[in-house]
């Protein structure tokens, strides 16, 4: 298989679509983010990439909270309007019809509307270059009951979606299962 070289790029796929939220001088904000990950599972620790100039990373250091939100394929306009435009100029809560709730921490706001909320005290802010990396440990997960099956989060539910930069440059729902996990690799080892 012939390979084109790119460099060094940023191109990890599936790039998750979630809702930063934190008030921002008492004003609650969300910003879209793709660069978002799991770093740890103990204690649960989630990652968000975030460039110095957005206005959420002001409220992240005034409060040392967050919140990630993830949206459903419902909300991909809201979710597409809050990358857009800045918190700095507009009342997205209000434009875009957000319900806020407070959980536990009462710096990180979070969406009603959103099928699944992480409550997050910040640990660390790395200053990587372009971005600050926000390593947020998760204190409370909020999971809405009509996208639980048998007591347990269903992504067929939550319907949550990726962002593809290239070459769609849009958003993509979440596709069929294609193997069960921890058992379609033990068919190589069975050939062996």
């Amino acid at each position: 298989m012939n390979k084109k070289k790119f460099g060094p790029q940023t191109w990890l796929y599936p790039e998750p679509a979630v809702l930063v939220g934190t008030n921002v001088n008492g004003k609650p904000n969300f910003a879209t983010f793709a660069w978002c990950g799991i770093a740890c599972g103990e204690p649960p620790t989630i990652t968000v990439a975030i460039r110095h100039s957005r206005y959420t990373l002001k409220g992240i250091h005034q409060n040392l909270a967050f919140s990630v939100n993830i949206p459903s394929e419902s909300m991909v306009k809201e979710a597409d309007y809050c990358g857009l435009v800045s918190g700095a100029k507009t009342d997205k809560v209000k434009d875009c019809g957000f319900k806020v709730f407070y959980g536990s921490l009462n710096s990180a706001p979070l969406i009603e509307q959103c099928p699944v909320n992480l409550e997050c005290e910040v640990s660390h802010i790395l200053d990587l270059g372009s971005h600050s990396l926000v390593i947020g440990r998760i204190i409370e997960t909020h999971i809405s009951e009509d996208c639980l099956t048998d007591g347990n989060p269903d992504i067929n539910k939550i319907k949550p979606f990726i962002y593809s930069p290239r070459p769609a440059n849009g958003y993509h729902a979440v596709g069929a299962v294609i193997a069960k996990a921890f058992s379609v690799g033990r068919e190589i080892k069975s050939k062996r």
